[in-house]
């Protein structure tokens, strides 16, 4: 029997849109039963080919609002069809169904999911890039990669919670 991998991703752009903004951080959980591997790919070492070789061997990559935001903006970007290519699965239609809506923080916060950085947003997360690229601001840009592993590492929590507990 072949192992089931997962990959749980998350990015941080520079805006909304994939036209005129970039990605900065890319975090990727992988998940092979209990076996885990974090990447985060950064600034110039977001390209098409890391970002394959990040997924290298994933059956399933899972997202929160990754359909209409995540997986389109890495398409418009790098030219990678993440939903092509894998089995997607936008965890944020599990959570209509089960009537738990806003963004990934505000349905962590329904079901009780903790966060270290519960101050970080989308909005400071680009902030933050900045701070770190204005003035090369290791702080900055470590709090950033934080928030995004916090992200990253809670969709799995979700998952578990909606999927596997129902």
């Amino acid at each position: 029997m072949y192992p089931y991998i997962e990959a749980y991703l998350d990015i941080e752009t520079t805006g909304l849109s994939p036209f005129d903004s970039e990605i900065t951080v890319i975090g990727i959980h992988i998940c092979n039963g209990e076996d885990t591997q974090f990447i985060q790919l950064v600034g110039k070492d977001i390209t098409a080919n890391n970002v394959l070789e990040a997924l290298d061997g994933v059956n399933v990559i899972f997202t929160y609002n990754g359909s209409r935001f995540d997986l389109p903006f890495i398409h418009e970007r790098f030219g990678i069809n993440l939903a092509g290519l894998f089995t997607h699965h936008d965890l944020m239609y599990d959570c209509w169904q089960k009537n738990l809506y806003g963004g990934l923080k505000a349905v962590e916060r329904q079901l009780g999911i903790a966060r270290q950085l519960g101050e970080v947003n989308g909005y400071e997360a680009i902030r933050l890039w900045w701070k770190y690229m204005d003035s090369f601001d290791l702080e900055a840009l470590n709090t950033l990669l934080e928030y995004n592993k916090e992200d990253v590492v809670n969709l799995r929590i979700l998952k578990d919670i909606l999927i596997d507990a129902y």
